[in-house]
């Protein structure tokens, strides 16, 4: 099936707009980039939630997070979010849609977290605040009017990695209702997943972005195979918490993300898998897609369902 038509004219418009590829500018003007585009999107449908600035204790400091509550009463799953951005970009704002879109559709506590950014913090800062984060919604979760038993880990590209490293992480320490795994980052760049050839330039995330953000994030090479940068590396994937995967065709991480969904269901997880055809990374995230395909709302509402049946 062909990249949809919608994704097409988005992409073709930003490549226009930011002639230098991202291999050739600094983290800083990348970042830049995103505020860009988070200060020109205007969305006129986002649900009416209940928004909270809170900073959370972490191993190198204050972590800053957005809390997003459904406007009535009562006590809710808790879905603690990690953006993407390779590690290097993301913020609060940027992702802000996106979990006001998930907590109004799900009826969920949304806890969106701003973990420490590459190169300034390389691997493994992110995962520790990350963890850091979890952990703490998990002890105060009533305070945001969460149930403490209904706790989901979810991320998007690089959050992916991280909420799949969080939740390797807290087996057997802590129960995750679930873990919603969002075109994740699973394992180094290897050539060996086709998905990086044939999605190579010209669907948003490129290859040679993919190698910019591992070599930003990474300080040691040695590092690259280590489970908690490269999940799917991990030996045994068995007695994790039931995982929602989505992907998409035009996605340099599609395979990736395709082999951790089956070797979760090879170790006996629960496993439902969504991949789209006609899309592109990030699709039901990316604040550019998030309010203008019919293609993310379908898969926010899906998100939302899979949320409340893993809550239960």
């Amino acid at each position: 099936m062909p990249l949809d038509a919608k994704v097409r004219s988005i992409l073709d418009a930003q490549a226009a707009k930011h002639a230098r590829p991202l291999t050739r500018i600094t983290p800083e003007e990348a970042r830049g980039r995103v505020e860009e585009i988070v200060a020109a999107v205007r969305l006129t449908d986002l649900p009416q939630v209940r928004v909270a600035d809170i900073n959370i204790p972490g191993p190198g400091g204050a972590i800053p997070a957005r809390v997003y509550r459904p406007e009535k009463q009562g006590v809710f799953p808790a879905v603690v979010h990690f953006h993407g951005g390779g590690w290097v970009m993301g913020t609060l704002d940027s992702h802000d849609p996106f979990c006001r879109y998930l907590c109004g559709a799900a009826d969920a506590v949304v806890v969106s977290v701003d973990y420490r950014l590459a190169p300034e913090h390389r691997f493994p800062a992110a995962v520790e605040d990350s963890e850091a984060a979890v952990l703490y919604v998990l002890d105060h979760a009533a305070e945001f009017s969460a149930d403490p038993h209904a706790v989901l880990v979810s991320g998007d590209s690089a959050g992916g990695n991280l909420a799949a490293v969080v939740a390797l992480r807290l087996r057997g320490r802590k129960k995750l209702r679930g873990q919603i795994l969002l075109f994740p980052i699973t394992d180094h760049y290897s050539s060996a997943y086709p998905s990086y050839e044939e999605n190579a330039k010209g669907y948003g995330l490129e290859r040679d972005g993919m190698i910019w953000f591992w070599n930003h994030y990474l300080p040691h090479p040695q590092e690259i195979h280590h489970p908690d940068a490269s999940p799917l590396r991990a030996a045994d994937l068995s007695g994790l918490p039931p995982a929602l995967v989505v992907t998409g065709e035009y996605d340099v991480l599609r395979d990736e993300g395709v082999k951790y969904a089956e070797r979760l269901k090879e170790a006996g997880v629960p496993v439902t898998h969504l991949h789209y055809d006609d899309m592109h990374h990030n699709f039901c995230v990316w604040p550019l897609t998030v309010g203008a395909l019919k293609q993310s709302r379908e898969a926010i509402a899906a998100m939302a369902e899979w949320i409340q049946a893993a809550a239960r």
